[in-house]
């Protein structure tokens, strides 16, 4: 496998953008994305509140993951929580997303790191499955809340 891994620089935005909208598609939840290079330069770049890796195969890119430190209080340190993994569909089934957790993996040991986790939607059994075989644990006891758009204003009022 000629895979090599490289972090994403200012230049890349619009990249990054092209590959959360092509999740975003195979996710049928393109029509929610309202992220723009603006928008993204200045939270991953300016604010550096999250950080993405590409995975490159004869130095093009052929998927790529975004990231973000969290925090556990229970383990007293920070952990790595996988916003997107994203591998274009024609290079699927070659062990590029499985490098990609890997290399995140070790991103995670190399910081002291606690705990790599993330979300799949529940319908996403490909992913599910791809998961399980890595050996990750399924958080069956925890559910995701969320407040966002107006309910999140209306809140902070």
């Amino acid at each position: 496998m000629n895979l090599t891994f490289r972090n994403a620089e200012r230049k890349d935005t619009l990249l990054i953008l092209q590959f959360i909208k092509e999740l975003a598609d195979y996710e049928k939840m393109l029509n929610e994305v309202v992220a723009d290079e603006a928008t993204l330069e200045t939270w991953i770049f300016d604010k550096q509140k999250a950080e993405v890796i590409f995975a490159l195969h004869d130095g093009k890119e052929v998927g790529f993951a975004l990231f973000f430190h969290n925090f556990s209080t229970f383990l007293g340190r920070a952990g790595i929580y996988l916003e997107d993994l994203y591998v274009k569909p024609e290079c699927r089934g070659k062990g590029y997303g499985k490098a990609l957790l890997k290399k995140l993996a070790s991103i995670a040991m190399e910081r002291g790191c606690g705990r790599l986790e993330w979300w799949c939607l529940d319908w996403n059994k490909p992913s599910i499955d791809f998961y399980l075989s890595l050996g990750a644990e399924v958080m069956s006891d925890w559910t995701v809340y969320r407040i966002a758009g107006d309910t999140l204003t209306q809140l902070a009022e």
